[in-house]
This record gives structure tokens, C-alpha cells and sequence, in this order.
């Protein structure tokens, strides 16, 4: 049933006031999630995989890597630093941490997601490892403390966020880390097959043609010059749907207007399909009642300073020429944000949507 377009506007100013009780909120959110789920069901094994393939034929025919790159930026990654770290852990770490027994802490749970990257990716000290999409720098500060004698390369689209990173990495005495503030769609290295690493973060879900995305980052691994030189590896985290992938169109409500415009959503074998440049040695997945805890972790802290969070996103607005009301409205859509991931990823035990792991290695290899 189609929500009329008043209706819908009016709801979203509650949501921007914060008059919506979370009780009430997250009953909605779920009665979504299932809309949603009808939605990508076609009603059988057949059809939903003819969808899938005519998905990715759409995908490998677009003309750029991803749409709508200042959309993210503005939507997540150019919002004051100091609210978001007042949501995150001690590594800033924005995308799903790991609760193997439930009781961890958000700060143990960000490394213990970061050290098993370390582990599938095979990382050692005095590798040259490429961080791509590196957010607040939660992955490259973690690595350049690990193996101080790693040569760290961080690649963001924002800079505001390698203002961060240049700065916490100068306060902890780490000097082996570079920072880049670059398009993927338009960036590339002067100096082919550079890396021996390359780990990716949940930045895949904001691509949309990974046939011209995985050829680029594969130029990017060393090649191997003999038969007995280490395989150069591309470890990849998203967050993903068990069998469905599918875009975040304009049409598609609040989640993809406020906060990821231009996005995807994986299916978690996506990757399988594209694999012209990189060959896949190993595949994981991990229970999106991880990526739950996170999240309600985030919403506890950001409620936890709400005095502070609301104050730096009002003069945030205001220093970017907006009333200072926007920073109000940006802290309770923060909030809807975390709620509708905590339950995205919470429905059924998290066997629903969760996060893929994924290494590869270059078919030349």
C-alpha cells in the first residue's frame, strides 16, 4: 500500500523532533523490514534468481564504479567528527564490530572484529597495506600500531576525515601512516601493483559496477615476479543480505533519502560473480546480531551525550551556513538510523541480513 505523501511528511518532522517513542518506532521499522523482504521475494528459487542475474547484468552495465559519492560524504562522512566519535568506540570504528558471547564492550568488540581481519587477511608487519575506505581510521590506527614496520596507505573520500586520522595518528606517535583524499571513480595509483594487502570496510555497498571497481583495486596488488613470492590478498567486510542484492532507489523511503542515498545492498555470494580480475580463496559470513549490538552500543552512547552530540551537530550546521534547527533534526535521524540498522540486522537471529567477508587474489597470480 502506497503511504500517502502528507502522511509521510509529517511522520518524518515527528522523526526529526524526536516525538516518536523508540517502542513505537522500532514496531514500525519491523513491520518494514518485512515489507521489504516481500518485496524481494519472487516467489521462488527460479524467479528470484533470474531477478539476481538480471540485477548484476544491470550492474555490470553502468558506465562508473559508484553513483552519488557526495551524497555519502554529506549523509555520513563529512558530519561533525566530534558527534560521530561520541557514538563510536575507542578506535572510531564505523561498521560492524564482533561479540562472539554478547557481553563484550563496544571498545573490545571493535578490535575483536579487527583482529580477525588481521587473521583472514594473513597480515604481517612490513607489508605495504592498502586501507580503502578508511572512515575515521579505526582499521589504519589499529594496523599502524600492530606492525610498526607497515607502510599504511588510507584512501577516503572525505576530508575531514583525514584531518582526523592525520591527527590521532601524529598524538599517538605513528608515522607510518599516508592518507589520501580521493574519488575512487576517478583516482588511481601512479605506481602500479603497489600493495601486498588491500582491506575494504564496508565501502563496496556504496559501488555499484564491481566488474570496473575489482579491475582497478586488482592493478593495485603486486603482481607475483616468481613462483615462490606471496599471493598479494584483497580482504573485503560489507554488510549483506543472505541471497538478495538490491539498490537503495530514491523512491525507497527514509533510509535511502536521509542516510544512503546511491547505496547497495550485497547479496552475500555477490561477489562471486565477478571475478574477471580477482579469483575468491575464502568466503565468511558473520551473524547480523553482531552488527545489532553495534549498533545499539552506538544509540546508547549518542544518548549518553546527547548535550554534547546535539551542540557540535548545531554549530556543525550552523558553520556550514544552515539554521542551527538542522543539527538538531540531524541528532534524532542519527538516532531512527541506529534503530532501523539494530533491527535490519537483529530479524530473524540475524540469519537475515549480516556481514560477508570475503579474500581474494589476482587471477594472474
Amino acid at each position: 500500500m502506497q503511504i500517502p505523501e502528507q502522511v509521510l511528511q509529517v511522520g518524518y518532522n515527528l522523526l526529526d523532533k524526536g516525538l516518536v517513542p523508540d517502542v513505537i518506532l522500532r514496531i514500525v521499522i519491523r513491520a518494514l523490514l518485512r515489507q521489504r523482504l516481500r518485496e524481494i521475494d519472487h516467489g521462488s528459487f527460479e524467479r528470484n534468481h533470474e531477478a539476481k542475474m538480471q540485477w548484476i547484468e544491470g550492474v555490470r552495465a553502468r558506465t562508473q564504479i559508484a553513483d552519488l559519492t557526495e551524497k555519502a560524504n554529506e549523509q555520513h562522512y563529512e558530519v561533525s567528527t566530534e558527534f560521530i566519535l561520541s557514538c563510536l568506540g575507542y578506535y572510531a570504528k564505523y561498521s560492524s564490530c564482533y561479540y562472539p558471547t554478547g557481553k563484550e564492550t563496544l571498545d573490545e568488540a571493535e578490535v575483536l572484529m579487527m583482529e580477525s581481519y588481521c587473521t583472514r587477511a594473513k597480515l604481517a608487519d612490513g607489508q605495504h597495506i592498502l586501507d580503502l575506505g578508511c572512515g575515521w581510521g579505526s582499521l589504519s590506527l589499529y594496523l599502524a600500531q600492530k606492525y610498526p614496520k607497515a607502510h599504511i596507505t588510507s584512501l577516503s573520500n572525505s576530508a575531514t576525515q583525514k584531518a582526523h586520522i592525520d591527527q590521532t595518528a601524529k598524538t599517538r606517535g605513528l608515522g607510518n601512516i599516508t592518507v589520501i583524499t580521493a574519488d575512487v571513480n576517478t583516482f588511481t595509483f601512479n605506481e602500479p601493483g603497489k600493495f601486498d594487502r588491500i582491506l575494504s570496510i564496508e565501502m563496496f555497498e556504496h559501488m555499484k559496477n564491481y566488474k570496473l571497481l575489482l579491475a582497478k583495486v586488482s592493478s593495485w596488488l603486486k603482481p607475483k615476479k616468481e613462483a615462490s613470492d606471496e599471493d598479494a590478498l584483497l580482504f573485503i567486510h560489507i554488510f549483506c543480505h543472505r541471497n538478495t542484492p538490491y539498490h537503495f532507489e530514491s523512491g525507497d523511503g527514509w533510509m535511502a533519502q536521509m542516510f544512503f542515498s546511491g547505496g547497495t545492498m550485497p547479496s552475500h555470494d555477490l561477489f562471486l560473480y565477478f571475478q574477471d580480475d580477482l579469483a575468491l580463496i575464502r568466503s565468511w559470513y558473520v551473524n547480523g546480531r553482531n552488527y545489532s549490538l553495534t549498533c545499539e552500543d552506538w544509540l546508547k552512547k549518542q544518548d549518553r551525550n546527547a548535550g554534547q552530540g546535539i551542540l557540535e551537530l548545531e554549530n556543525d550546521a550552523v558553520a556550514k551556513g544552515l539554521d542551527r534547527d538542522e543539527g538538531r533534526k540531524a541528532f534524532y535521524r542519527f538516532r531512527v538510523f541506529y534503530m532501523a540498522c539494530s533491527e535490519l540486522f537483529a530479524m530473524n537471529g540475524g540469519q537475515e541480513w549480516g556481514v560477508g567477508h570475503y579474500l581474494f587474489k589476482r587471477k594472474d597470480s
